[in-house]
């Protein structure tokens, strides 16, 4: 199935599985590559050294030429650095959580990289379309973790019709069907998160997926309590326990989770400040809520990494409700497409039902 943006990146698929921090290390997305997705590398979380680890791991783990991502923090202390890795290690794609600089982008194109930021908003499109990026992800109010309140349904045609550019939907996706009705909106593609970290590919431990695929839609729950900003996730009792717990207790774990982020990414404290300047320019955020955000990549550690659901945060989108299974990557693309194929079969037998001339 060839789209706009299977021609701009290389894969077989029109299926992008999303940079989830602690989730898409080198075994996941060298599966979703290997599948003939793209499969995208978080690096939030890595220090540069541990980022060019687990980029030369992928291409150890893939055919020469395969094509995959990294997902960068547009706003981190040392964004032009992992900018330059990616550039050095010729990695395909460059996407991103929040929007880069025009600068970025420019620096990234010229070297031949693909720039595909994820945006949540029409106006967030239009400017990085402006920027010169080569495509979007359009994540709805479904998508997991950091989400907005506009449903994919509503907010996917409005950025199809506003930017030039392949349009990648995100949010409530994980089947065949979603895939055909994406294409009908006029996207080139979808991406998945949920339903790739619920795969046998997935290091994610076992304990952890079998908490998602209990989990009915209405267990998957929207908080602030984590970091101050609309967070989608499971609700467990230490999400309940996170909304009670008044904003000094939150603020004292927020500094703890600080200093053991700052250990982890290798920052230094300076970096850290500047990183939360940069999160604040142009955004609403009090102090408080910049540092709360230290909350987010260790809590979810506590789960995605150690296991320890009591003591961490599973960042979640609501299609986990009606996930019931953990395919290989290569059996979840395979089975996406053969879906996609029967649905557009279906479709165009009723198209030929309808023509039909009248009998008599």
């Amino acid at each position: 199935m060839e789209t706009a943006f299977t021609e701009l990146v290389g894969v077989e698929h029109p299926i992008v599985q999303t940079g989830m921090g602690w989730v898409a290390g080198p075994r996941l997305v060298s599966g979703a590559a290997n599948a003939g997705a793209l499969g995208i590398l978080a690096s939030a979380t890595m220090t540069l050294d541990q980022l060019r680890s687990a980029v030369r791991e992928v291409k150890s783990r893939t055919p020469d030429g395969t094509p995959f991502g990294v997902n960068l923090r547009a706003d981190a202390g040392d964004a032009a650095e992992r900018a330059q890795l990616i550039i050095d290690e010729g990695v395909r794609v460059a996407s991103f959580a929040l929007a880069p600089s025009k600068e970025l982008i420019g620096r990234l194109k010229d070297a031949g990289v693909v720039v595909i930021p994820s945006i949540g908003a029409r106006r967030h499109a239009e400017k990085v379309a402006a920027w010169g990026a080569d495509a979007v992800i359009v994540q709805g109010g479904e998508g997991g973790g950091h989400t907005g309140d506009v449903a994919t349904t509503v907010l996917l045609p409005q950025v199809v019709d506003a930017v030039d550019i392949p349009v990648i939907a995100a949010g409530g996706f994980s089947d065949g069907r979603g895939l055909v009705a994406a294409l009908s909106y006029g996207a080139a593609g979808i991406a998945m998160g949920t339903r790739f970290l619920l795969t046998s590919d997935s290091t994610v431990p076992d304990a952890v997926k079998a908490e998602y695929l209990k989990a009915t839609v209405k267990d998957v729950t929207v908080t602030t309590a984590v970091d101050g900003l609309p967070h989608r996730m499971l609700r467990t009792e230490l999400v309940d326990s996170l909304e009670r717990a008044g904003r000094a207790r939150a603020l004292v774990r927020a500094v703890r989770h600080a200093a053991g982020f700052r250990k982890l990414s290798g920052l230094s404290w300076p970096q850290m400040v500047r990183d939360g300047l940069a999160m604040k320019h142009g955004k609403d955020l009090t102090w408080s809520q910049v540092l709360l955000a230290a909350n987010t990549p260790m809590l979810l550690k506590a789960s995605m990494v150690e296991g320890r659901t009591d003591l961490g945060v599973m960042a979640s989108g609501q299609v986990a409700g009606v996930i019931d299974d953990l395919p290989s990557c290569a059996e979840l693309v395979s089975r996406v497409m053969a879906e996609a194929r029967q649905a557009l079969e279906s479709l165009e037998a009723l198209h030929s039902l309808r023509t039909l001339p009248p009998p008599g």
